[in-house]
């Protein structure tokens, strides 16, 4: 399991039950329905590119490709949302799944 965001580690120590009740809530939505782990990560990647979250596009990158995601799947659920939420939040959200893709390359 790879090491966790250092702020997740901090909220995790202070508010164990909310964020065990918080994990639990994700595998229950990601049971909920027929999509693979992979796509459920690419659906969660969109959301997080959306709400304009750093964090989020960084984990949901993270998780996509360690669910087997191309970076090209990564770039193409990203670019997909530029009519819906205009090219300076794709733009950024593609910045921040740079951040993590690199990172993998090293």
């Amino acid at each position: 399991m790879p090491k966790l965001p250092g702020q997740y580690m901090r909220i995790q120590k202070k508010f164990s039950g909310v964020m065990k009740a918080v994990e639990n809530l994700g595998k229950a939505t990601k049971a909920a329905g027929p999509l693979s782990k992979k796509t459920s990560h690419l659906v969660q990647l969109a959301g997080a590119a959306a709400g304009r979250s750093e964090g989020s596009v960084h984990s949901h990158t993270r998780r996509a490709l360690e669910a087997g995601a191309k970076p090209a799947e990564i770039y193409h659920t990203i670019i997909l949302l530029t009519s819906t939420i205009g090219f300076p939040t794709v733009s950024a959200a593609l910045s921040w799944a740079d951040d993590v893709i690199e990172k993998k390359k090293k």
